[in-house]
C-alpha cells in the first residue's frame, strides 16, 4: 500500500565500531513511484520517524500534494534510523553506532533501490547532520542539499547536553521522562517559556504552567518513544564527526537554514560553516529563521521555513 512502511535487509554492515551486523532498514515512500520523478530524501530529527506527510505526518505542513515539497512532483523517501523504534526494532547497545553509521546505511539502502543520484537531501537537527555525513561519504549524491538547524560536527556545548541527557537516561525512576524535560529546556529558549507561562499558575494542579508543560511532555513522548532508541538518539548526537576538510569535496548545491535563537545548534556555528564553504564552493547560501523559540522554530515557523525554500523547489 502506498505510504506503507517498507522494508530493505542489509547484510553484513560494518560499523565505525568494527562491528559487522545485519541491519532492517525500513523506509516510506510518498508521491510518484520511484524511477518516475525527482527523488527527495528527508532525515528525520532525534525523536521523528519516515510518516513525514499525510494526515499524521510529522513534516507534513512542508510535504504533500501542492505544498512546497509537493508529492506530485516529486517522490519524497524517508528512512527510519534504525532503532527508533517506529518499525519495532530496537538497538541493545547504542555504544556500537556512530552517525557516520547511519549515513553507510542509508547509503546502502539507496544502492538497494538503484538511486544514485537525489534532487535534494533534506533534514532538520540530527537529520541534517546525518545529510552531512552522506555528503562527505558521497559529494554528488544530491543536486541540493537543505541542512536545517544543525552542523557537521558535535560541538562542546551539544556534548555537555549529551553528557547531561546520559546522566538523566541512567535515573532508576522515569528516566525517558526526565531527559526530555532537560531536552526541552534546549529546544526552545528563555524568552519563548517566559512570555508564553508569564510565572503563572495552573489553578487547577497548583503548579507553575510551564512544569505542567514541560511534564506533559516528558509523559507524552515516554509513551510513544523507548529508553533504548533515545539512549540511541543522544549516542548518535555526540558522535557527528565530519573532517571539516571533506566538506570541500562537496558537489552540490547548499542552503544553509539556520534559527537566530537555537541554543541547541546554534546559528552563528553554521554560519562559520557557510563561510567556510562558500570560498571554494559559490552555490552556497545561508538562511535564517528569526524567531523566540529557538531549535524547535523549524518545526514551528512554517511560514518561514516554506519562503525561504522556494528558491530550491520553484520549477513548477
Amino acid at each position: 500500500m502506498k505510504n506503507s512502511l517498507q522494508h530493505i535487509k542489509l547484510k553484513n554492515q560494518i560499523l565505525e565500531s568494527g562491528k559487522i551486523l545485519d541491519i532492517d532498514l525500513s523506509y516510506q515512500l510518498f508521491g510518484p513511484d520511484l524511477h518516475s520523478a525527482p527523488i527527495i530524501l528527508v532525515n528525520h530529527a532525534l525523536t521523528g520517524n519516515s510518516n513525514v506527510s499525510g494526515e499524521n505526518g510529522w513534516w507534513n505542513s512542508l510535504i504533500g500534494e501542492n505544498k512546497m515539497i509537493d508529492t506530485t512532483q516529486y517522490s519524497v523517501i524517508c528512512f527510519n534510523i534504525p532503532g527508533n523504534g517506529f518499525d519495532g526494532n530496537l538497538i541493545d547497545n547504542a555504544l556500537d553506532f556512530r552517525t557516520k553509521d547511519l549515513a553507510t546505511i542509508f547509503l546502502s539502502g539507496l544502492a538497494f533501490l538503484n538511486i544514485p543520484k537525489l534532487h535534494t537531501i533534506i533534514g532538520g537537527s540530527l537529520g541534517g547532520a546525518i545529510g552531512w555525513e552522506m555528503l562527505s561519504i558521497k559529494g554528488d549524491l544530491a543536486e541540493n542539499f537543505i541542512p536545517i538547524a544543525c552542523d557537521y560536527k558535535t560541538s562542546d556545548w551539544l556534548n555537555a547536553q549529551c553528557l547531561v541527557q546520559e546522566f538523566l537516561l541512567n535515573q532508576s525512576q522515569k528516566p525517558l521522562e526526565k531527559a526530555r524535560i532537560h531536552a526541552m529546556l534546549c529546544y526552545r529558549t528563555p524568552e519563548s517559556l517566559n512570555k508564553r507561562f508569564k510565572n503563572e499558575i495552573h489553578p487547577e494542579q497548583n503548579i507553575f504552567k510551564s512544569h505542567d508543560w514541560l511534564n506533559f511532555h516528558g509523559k507524552k513522548l515516554s509513551e510513544r518513544f523507548s529508553l533504548k532508541a533515545y539512549r540511541l538518539m543522544n549516542q548518535l548526537l555526540r558522535s557527528i564527526n565530519v573532517d571539516q576538510e571533506d566538506l570541500k569535496n562537496i558537489e552540490t548545491t547548499i542552503h544553509f537554514i539556520a534559527v537566530d535563537s537555537d541554543q541547541f545548534f546554534p546559528a552563528f556555528e553554521m554560519r562559520n560553516c557557510f563561510e567556510f564553504l562558500h570560498k571554494t564552493n559559490a552555490n552556497t547560501y545561508y538562511h535564517e529563521i528569526k524567531s523566540i523559540h529557538g531549535h524547535d522554530a523549524f518545526l514551528m515557523e512554517y511560514d518561514q521555513l516554506n519562503y525561504l525554500l522556494k528558491s530550491v523547489f520553484n520549477e513548477k
